[in-house]
């Protein structure tokens, strides 16, 4: 086989197409991975639409103007590249991180942060494909009882929010928690915060059966944002507190907004949803003397994924609810299509090459 099924977006046309390509060769410390799953998520959305383009576009998809999305993948490892390091091979079951260090910078040239990480599908070419290129230390192997499917949406729809939680939030046990949107990443945000102790839980959504969904998934509150008594309503599930550490996963400006409204004294808000629209702040002098913080936050690191695979395979969270619907690679325009829209309230699709 030469050539395989890839969904490309051409950036300069921000037309998706599902397409024949050349079957990549993986170079040195490299490998080819075999996708089993790859999940379909809002940022892919936003790719396609123009509101988030590559930051750091690599050689290859600078000059063809297109990229293979996808960040979310799971598989098995088919061909080794030379000069590999580690004990590889083939049929290995692996995940691959959502990024890549770039291996130019400063940073990275000191051995210590890269200062422009390089996203998979994104800055180069992702896993909505039957094959992917991987390097090799964006592999983590997962274990037999971890289905592909749910594998596969670790890196971002689950590691982002944990991430967010654990390390950009720091929320402690019995804090007051706020989340708005519960569908790709807030579902998630909400079982892990109550993983980690949060209470009471608010989650904030606008759909009805996002908010069905919320309580399900562990939240002790689920409001309506668009509600009259919105604030009372928060006050009331809070004892008076307020949010002590609020998360915007639908990044939505309006909910931001909501969210520093209702922050209890020296509350967070930590952005984990991407708009590029601004942040309004509606009473600055009250969010200083209450002395609150907004946190940006983006992503998360390769011990996120790595704790993540033990929790889910030890049993501490089950990633089987989160799996929407299985659709064929070359359905995936119907997948976005379904996922712009919210059609069936979807947490993730996952495409199947």
């Amino acid at each position: 086989m030469s050539t395989m099924l890839a969904g490309r977006l051409h950036l300069d046309s921000r037309t998706f197409t599902v397409e024949e390509v050349p079957l990549p060769v993986p170079g040195p410390g490299e490998v080819l991975v075999e996708v089993r799953a790859a999940g379909v998520c809002l940022s892919d959305v936003h790719l396609i639409d123009g509101s988030l383009v590559p930051t750091f576009p690599v050689d290859a998809v600078a000059r063809a103007r297109a990229v293979t999305l996808g960040h979310e993948v799971a598989g098995v490892v088919h061909t080794l590249g030379p000069e590999l390091r580690g004990n590889w091979a083939p049929g290995a079951r692996v995940v691959l991180q959502a990024g890549q260090a770039c291996d130019r910078c400063g940073g990275c040239l000191s051995r210590s942060a890269c200062r422009q990480p390089l996203t998979r599908g994104v800055d180069y070419d992702g896993g909505w494909a039957q094959y992917a290129v991987a390097r090799e230390d964006t592999l983590v192997p997962i274990p037999d009882g971890l289905p592909f499917d749910q594998a596969a949406i670790i890196p971002d729809a689950v590691s982002t929010p944990y991430a967010a939680i654990v390390e950009t939030g720091a929320v402690r046990p019995a804090q007051v928690v706020g989340i708005w949107g519960a569908g790709g990443l807030g579902a998630h945000g909400i079982r892990l915060a109550r993983m980690v102790g949060a209470a009471p839980i608010v989650a904030v959504d606008p759909l009805p059966t996002a908010r069905e969904r919320a309580l399900a998934f562990g939240a002790d509150f689920a409001l309506d944002p668009t509600a009259d008594d919105f604030t009372e309503a928060v006050r009331e599930a809070t004892g008076g507190r307020g949010i002590e550490a609020a998360f915007d996963f639908a990044g939505v400006p309006a909910a931001r907004a909501q969210a520093t409204s209702v922050l209890g004294p020296g509350g967070v808000l930590v952005l984990a949803g991407l708009t590029p629209e601004p942040v309004t702040i509606a009473d600055s002098t009250g969010f200083s003397f209450r002395g609150n913080q907004i946190r940006g936050h983006y992503g998360s690191g390769a011990e996120h994924v790595e704790q993540l695979i033990g929790l889910t395979s030890a049993g501490r969270i089950d990633l089987a609810p989160s799996i929407t619907a299985h659709i064929p690679l070359a359905e995936a325009a119907d997948a976005v299509s379904r996922l712009e829209k919210k059609i069936g309230d979807p947490i993730r699709f996952v495409l199947t090459p």
